[in-house]
């Protein structure tokens, strides 16, 4: 069976980013692509810009970065669900509660401290602290590093550039941080080396777009969501005809797409539409949202957009479970750009797997990979002694399960398994995701774009993909990628 891809996220050129993006963010909207096919079967797709001339052989999504504001398996009795959608026990109770029509962040000591982003283009970096922030308030109270998120990434991007939720992710997700803001101060482009992070991210949901109710439960039970909008001014003292001072209130109802980050912390499904002045939406009802422009912005820093508006709510990030930074030991990865492309075979389901060394007598204890959408099945497999990996037979998965929701997972296993000291060993997944042809999440070099492009690492990686589980391809030789697949282990 023909190996297909699709790539996602992937950087552009730093000269195309300044041709068409104008502000903070600019996150995961797909460009117009033409797909056909190369002479070797594989699926490939030609590029097409605003200006119709630069291509490029694959299928992608809209650039990472931007510029700074300026304008039927069957389940056997090892099965756990791992956070799946039917019997997960907390997520079917927040499925079947009854949302208030009003909430908000202030009322309930939930909502983050407003920090400013002052001219550089950290909207992104702002965000990403403050609905991580928010998922822990009010229990603990943290204020992160924007500095060190904007400088520690593994993406070569200045901060008067931007960047997007993939960064945010992978950044999070490769414990490299978030540190404290008191240890990386904001706004003076310099960042300590080896400052440790104080939390380790180990699941990020992505709520499906412009799912009101999704996003609603999202920030009710779990904490800030992360999301978009097209906005049309440059900062706090800016004036625009979408944005009404007296009533803090935003609705833009064009044609451009999302190019600033902000944090939903609340909602009022009876906000009135009077309130947006001479753009007035259809009907009532606006999200509550932080921004990252000081206080001087809005009220306090808040401001609410209209439900009507052309972006809110299209691309999301929540933050669902963050935990104590000795949860394990180390964490085995390939993937410090995270989530920047799909590979698959034309089908819903493949098999992809990576090969790791153990650095000492430790304990396997969870893993974690991507759903790249909704309703994602999964088996997990570790192979011990993966001595010739391209000729493994898979045998019975230790665990078993479904998400709900489309994002990054850490699975426990049942029992830990013990690994020896310089040990090859495999971890393996075989994910079903209804209505995929690429279901499984690759970290891409992309060989032929230059500038502002991730910093893909492809020499740290062992990573396979299969169609069956029996015949393995090498993804770093053939398709120039690292699989996104993450061991999380304890020392003995």
């Amino acid at each position: 069976m023909k190996l297909k891809y699709k790539w996602i996220c992937g950087l552009l050129s730093a000269s195309l980013l300044s041709a068409t993006m104008t502000a903070c963010s600019y996150p995961w909207s797909f460009w117009d692509t033409e797909k056909r096919q190369d002479q070797s079967g594989v699926a490939v797709a030609t590029l097409r810009t605003e200006e119709g001339q630069k291509e490029n052989r694959i299928e992608t999504r809209e650039a990472a970065g931007t510029e700074k504001n300026g304008g039927e398996k069957q389940k056997d009795e090892t099965e756990e669900d791992g956070g799946a959608e039917e019997s997960d026990p907390a997520e079917a109770a927040e499925k079947d509660f009854l949302l208030p029509e009003q909430f908000d962040y202030r009322e309930h000591g939930r909502c983050p401290e407003v920090g400013s982003q002052g001219d550089l283009g950290t909207c992104w970096a702002f965000a990403t602290m403050m609905a991580l922030e928010s998922s822990l308030l009010p229990e603990e109270v943290w204020d992160f590093s924007e500095d060190h998120i904007s400088l520690k990434n593994s993406f070569g991007m200045d901060q008067d550039m931007g960047g997007d939720y993939t960064m945010s992710m992978a950044y999070l997700l490769a414990w490299q941080g978030p540190v404290r803001e008191e240890d990386d101060p904001y706004g003076d482009g310099v960042s300590p080396e080896g400052l440790k992070p104080m939390k380790h991210v180990q699941e990020i949901q992505i709520p499906k777009s412009r799912d009101y109710d999704a996003i609603k439960r999202a920030v009710y039970f779990h904490g800030g969501v992360q999301t978009s909008l097209y906005m049309a001014m440059e900062d706090e003292e800016s004036q625009a005809e979408f944005y009404r001072e007296e009533t803090f209130a935003y609705y833009y109802n064009g044609n451009e797409p999302s190019n600033h980050d902000i944090v939903i912390v609340g909602w009022d499904d009876h906000y009135p539409r009077e309130n947006f002045g001479r753009h007035m939406p259809k009907e009532d009802g606006a999200f509550l949202c932080v921004n990252s422009w000081g206080a001087e912005f809005g009220e306090q820093g808040l401001f609410y957009v209209s439900y009507e508006d052309k972006n809110i709510g299209t691309h999301n990030l929540v933050y669902t479970k963050v935990e104590e930074p000795d949860n394990y030991d180390a964490v085995y990865q390939s993937d410090l750009c995270g989530w920047l492309g799909q590979l698959g075979y034309g089908e819903e389901s493949a098999y992809f797997a990576n090969v790791y060394r153990a650095k000492e007598e430790e304990t396997l204890e969870a893993v974690g990979f991507y759903a790249t959408d909704e309703h994602t099945e999964y088996e997990v497999y570790v192979v011990g002694e993966a001595k010739e990996p391209e000729k493994i037979r898979l045998g019975r998965p230790v665990v078993t399960g479904r998400f709900g929701k489309a994002g990054f997972y850490t699975v426990p296993l049942p029992s830990p398994v013990n690994l020896k000291k310089d040990e090859r060993f495999m971890v393996a997944v075989f994910v079903r995701t209804p209505g995929a042809i690429h279901p499984v999440a690759i970290e891409y070099q992309n060989h032929k774009e230059s500038g502002a492009t991730a910093k893909v690492d492809l020499s740290d990686g062992e990573g396979y993909i299969s169609a069956d589980g029996r015949l393995w391809t090498r993804v770093e030789a053939e398709q120039d990628s690292n699989v996104c697949l993450k061991a999380y282990t304890k020392r003995k």
